[in-house]
């Protein structure tokens, strides 16, 4: 797939934890449960926070989290029976967040996600189970333009299939 230039179209935006909801999560977590930091002996572990794996030495912490549910009370709407929460890594301390040139983290060759679609109400569209292969990001980059060509998908939940764990959300360019 390429663009009216030549060039293949730029990845989507993959976003961060809003940094509020962050906040509270370094406290409490959407399950209720206070914030557990460790040193991360081993790094690897997909921060949400700032959209990269951990390093070796790291503070961090696994909390629960409701993403679908922070954006329907952000939205107004009900998730309803869709309300779920997981398991996502954060920086137990702030961090300087994603770099600055976005595009798709956590795209290890091989890696199995799933691509959850929800309409502007909060409702599953329907998914797709993806292997990432030897091309991760053009894997999920096909996967969320493919997604994008529904008018009713206004985001998209990516997931890691081996764990739950909510990697990113990409909502409609």
């Amino acid at each position: 797939m390429t663009s009216s230039t030549g060039r293949p179209p730029a990845l989507p935006l993959a976003l961060p934890l809003d940094p509020a909801a962050l906040a509270e999560l370094r406290l409490r977590d959407d399950a209720g449960r206070p914030c557990l930091p460790y040193e991360d002996q081993e790094g690897g572990a997909p921060l949400r926070c700032c959209l990269r794996r951990s390093r070796a030495g790291e503070r961090i912490a696994l909390v629960s989290y409701a993403p679908l549910r922070r954006w329907a009370a952000a939205s107004g709407t009900d998730p309803g029976a869709y309300d779920e929460q997981g398991p996502v890594f954060v920086h137990a301390d702030p961090c300087a967040g994603p770099p600055e040139d976005g595009g798709l983290p956590f795209g290890t060759p091989g890696a199995l996600r799933v691509a959850r679609r929800y309409d502007a109400a909060g409702r599953i569209l329907g998914g797709r189970a993806l292997d990432l292969g030897e091309e991760p990001d053009a894997v999920v980059g096909q996967a969320l333009a493919e997604a994008f060509t529904d008018p009713e998908v206004a985001l998209v939940h990516v997931r890691a299939v081996e764990y739950g764990c909510f990697l990113y959300e990409v909502r409609r360019p």
